[in-house]
């Protein structure tokens, strides 16, 4: 990464900062700040020296500069290499902070980068790979900011963004994303509570020429889920059988749009339908097995909640009261700082399963605790059973 504009975009993104955010904290114009990440200015000494004491680096920007080439022009293409695996790893990065700190953290880099890249790509050359290759990387930023605005509860900001990443993936030549975005579209439809048009649309994400086996696994595990909700066992059942076995025929190329398939193992997603399907035995089974064998597993937060607060709401299903309302106590300060939509959903869930048992008053405070958290009403004194 030693091109001084994607350093400076990955230390901006590492601190939540909008451009203008930097701009302002250097004492130069907005416009700058996206020539510079943007690859089509290098920077002078003093902007150079700026930029470093905004973001603490420490010299390390300073030294980037020194190493530039001078008189880059406006007109001239942007090169590619290495803007485009620089941004790359600021995408992965950008991912892992989002994983464990939430939405609100990682939205505004997400927002301007996607600005910026789409700016870029009209000096890219066009028709040439360099121009492709940043149209797709502004689509992957794109597909992942309208995620976030769907974990953040805001679901016309997560279809806008997702229609973009549609349109800047055909841009670059890939048309799977329009596969793929029916499949987000089928997940906004099950966290609505519309179960039957998040079947509907993840089947015809799986009907789609361009969907990958990776897609097709990714729709069949909607249609699952949707299939769950509605109560339909057999329908369920047959599949989760077709999603193993997408997953099976994956040949790892094109895009690899959506979350990573290993970050919820088939037992896991089995055993999330379980819990839809009422069948709380058979999950908490599930859950436990799969949970302890791989502790690790999914890597990330956001995830390993999700599946525990669902592992909870199993156990509350057969009247482990005790045991569940340990493992949400454990859990509520985590769902406070990921502040995540989906997942205050799933608590919202435990909290309405566990609502109709009968309950210890220290269990029932622990309640009223978690749906606090589920509605959005953060308390931050500890819950005393």
């Amino acid at each position: 990464m030693a091109d001084f504009g994607v350093e400076l975009a990955r230390l901006r993104a590492q601190r939540g900062w909008t451009v203008r955010e930097l701009a302002r904290r250097a004492s130069v114009s907005e416009g700058q700040i996206c020539n510079l990440e943007s690859g089509r200015r290098n920077p002078t000494p003093a902007v150079a020296a700026a930029c470093d004491a905004a973001c603490d680096a420490g010299g390390l920007l300073v030294e980037r500069a020194e190493t530039a080439h001078r008189g880059v022009s406006a007109e001239r293409p942007v090169e590619v290499d290495p803007l485009v695996p620089g941004y790359r790893r600021i995408l992965e990065e950008l991912k892992d902070i989002g994983r464990s700190t939430g939405p609100r953290f990682v939205d505004a880099s997400l927002r301007s980068i996607s600005r910026i890249l789409t700016d870029t790509a009209s000096h890219a050359g066009a028709g040439t790979d360099g121009h492709h290759e940043i149209w797709l990387l502004a689509s992957r930023f794109a597909e992942y900011t309208g995620w976030m605005a769907q974990e953040a509860g805001n679901f016309a900001e997560a279809l806008r963004w997702t229609e973009l990443a549609v349109r800047w993936s055909a841009n670059g030549g890939d048309e799977t994303m329009a596969a793929y975005a029916l499949v987000r579209k089928a997940f906004i439809a099950e966290h609505r509570g519309d179960a039957a048009t998040a079947v509907s649309l993840a089947r015809q994400a799986a009907g789609q020429a361009a969907a990958t086996p990776l897609i097709r696994a990714h729709a069949a595990r909607r249609e699952a889920q949707g299939h769950a909700s509605l109560g339909d066992y057999e329908a369920c059942h047959e599949a989760l059988e077709r999603s193993r076995d997408h997953a099976h025929q994956d040949n790892r190329c094109g895009a690899r749009w959506g979350p990573r398939i290993e970050n919820g193992s088939p037992h896991l997603i089995e055993a999330s339908c379980m819990v839809s399907l009422r069948r709380f035995e058979q999950a908490a089974d599930l859950f436990a097995i799969e949970l302890e064998r791989h502790p690790a597993v999914p890597p990330d937060g956001n995830s390993r909640t999700r599946f525990t607060i669902r592992q909870a709401t199993a156990m509350a299903g057969i009247d482990h009261l005790d045991q569940a309302c340990h493992v949400i106590e454990a859990l509520l300060p985590t769902v406070r700082r990921l502040d995540s939509a989906t997942i205050r959903a799933e608590l919202g869930r435990f909290v309405h399963q566990i609502r109709t048992r009968q309950a210890t008053p220290g269990q029932r405070n622990l309640v009223e605790a978690a749906a606090a958290v589920a509605d959005g009403r953060y308390s931050e004194h500890a819950v005393r059973r």
